[in-house]
């Protein structure tokens, strides 16, 4: 009997292996998590396939005045362009195809930026794995900053320079000025035809670099490329193993989704390549960029990455460049490098309204603007949708339990499914407890962002 169970065709015995050894390894409170997660989904299906009819009584009450109609139409309409939305991304995903990775002499000279602070010996890491790229020699420059650290990471960078053949330059800021002024350091000094970032907690594959630049080779209009970034430390407990989905389906599907039509919303910090003369082009602008009249010192990547869109050049993803970054453990980092990305989110995409609806490049207008829709759409219905919520959860608690979470097991089931297609199932089921962990612990965290929109912390510094 055992023996017919590992031949089965359906799940390959290495693959039932693999599986039964991840669920093994997890400690007891992940493994609750993970159960108690499912459970508590499929009790909202439970209630919702048993209950409907409490539910249905309720909907033609509300139906039965003004507001609620109103209020009704209103959420069917955000539901249909939500799921025309989705729809139009899956077209896009399908379509998208990452550009091979090109010959010695065919591949720009580029630089390597690595900007650094109170990394310690994570900067190591990253300038090591960068000088074990495939990748020209001759072609690459790298220039690590360390933007006035308080601990050993200046120590670690002369490391990294003496213990690499390949040179390296080298730069210590008298004081720590922040991420952007480290950049512009290396935009202002560096000598490559592409200049490419990357975070230095963050490692590259040997093949990260010569995938990142090619689309520059093939396409003389594009203007940004946006690395795969996924999870380094995803075995170090339950949020790093969450994210870890996140950022696949985040990456993998959405920014894919974008590249189809050379209009991906961010490159992220942690790896990105930008042709030098775009960047040349706003270099000034985007480094005094201001925001309700302070100096902006958050979202530098999502702010040159409009400046690039906007001159009408194409930004692409590229799924085959691979970055491993490290992300936060604890829910009281999580939360505050989400509040960055939040506020980050809200002010690029108010100021991405000065060209949008303008001739700002050749193709794909339409399907550009309906992503920028989508983004208004967000930040429309944060404050309502919010509201609804409250006020569900506390006049009719179980038609918002079941109703909330069905909706989450229906768009969790698509994460896990997309994950799974490449990557281990044991690892794609942590998508279901992070929708759960999202939804009753982070909700709040864009309509926070959105009020609080003026303030530039990092937070996580």
């Amino acid at each position: 009997m055992k023996n017919t169970v590992l031949q089965n065709k359906t799940i390959p015995p290495f693959r039932r292996i693999r599986f039964i050894a991840r669920i093994r390894s997890l400690k007891k409170k992940e493994f609750g998590v993970l159960i108690g997660a499912q459970i508590l989904m499929f009790s909202a299906i439970y209630a919702v396939n048993n209950f409907h009819p409490y539910f249905e009584e309720l909907h033609f009450q509300r139906m039965e005045t003004l507001p609620g109609r109103l209020l009704v139409y209103f959420l069917l309409g955000a539901l249909v362009f939500q799921v025309c939305f989705l729809l139009f991304v899956a077209f896009l995903f399908v379509r998208y195809r990452p550009v091979t990775g090109v010959a010695d002499d065919d591949l720009p000279t580029c630089t390597v930026i690595v900007p650094a602070y109170n990394e310690g010996s994570l900067v190591y890491d990253t300038l090591k794995s960068i000088a074990a790229s495939d990748f020209p020699m001759d072609k690459m420059q790298v220039i690590a900053i360390d933007d006035g650290s308080t601990d050993d990471t200046w120590s670690w960078i002369e490391r990294a320079r003496n213990d690499i053949g390949h040179s390296i330059t080298i730069w210590k800021q008298p004081e720590n000025k922040g991420k952007r002024h480290a950049l512009y350091h290396g935009f202002k000094t560096g000598n490559g035809e592409v200049f490419v970032t990357i975070d230095s907690d963050s490692v590259v594959k040997p093949d990260t670099l010569r995938n990142l630049v090619s689309p520059f080779a093939v396409n003389d209009n594009c203007g940004a490329v946006a690395g795969n970034v996924k999870v380094l430390n995803r075995n170090q407990g339950m949020i790093p193993r969450m994210l870890n989905v996140s950022f696949v389906f985040s990456f993998e599907f959405m920014r894919a989704a974008e590249s189809s039509l050379g209009f991906v919303l961010c490159t992220p910090g942690a790896l990105s390549a930008y042709r030098r003369d775009s960047v040349n082009n706003c270099l000034e602008e985007w480094m005094n960029q201001k925001f309700m009249g302070n100096y902006a010192t958050i979202g530098e990547d999502r702010a040159m990455t409009n400046l690039i869109l906007e001159q009408g050049r194409d930004v692409q993803f590229q799924r085959n460049a691979a970055v491993l970054t490290n992300t936060p453990v604890g829910f009281k980092t999580l939360h505050k490098m989400f509040t960055r990305w939040g506020r980050s989110n809200v002010r690029e995409t108010l100021r991405m309204n000065r060209f949008m609806f303008t001739r700002f490049r050749e193709n794909n207008r339409a399907g550009a603007r309906f992503i920028f829709l989508h983004q208004w759409m967000k930040l429309i219905l944060a404050y309502p949708l919010m509201i609804l919520m409250l006020y569900f959860l506390l006049t009719h608690p179980l038609l918002y339990l079941s109703s909330a979470l069905t909706g989450t097991f229906i768009f969790s089931s698509i994460q896990m499914l997309f994950f799974s297609r490449k990557y281990p199932v044991g690892d794609a089921l942590w998508a279901y407890p992070y929708s759960v962990f999202y939804l009753f612990g982070l909700f709040w965290i864009f309509p926070f962002a959105i009020a609080t929109v003026k303030n530039g912390g990092w937070l996580t510094r």
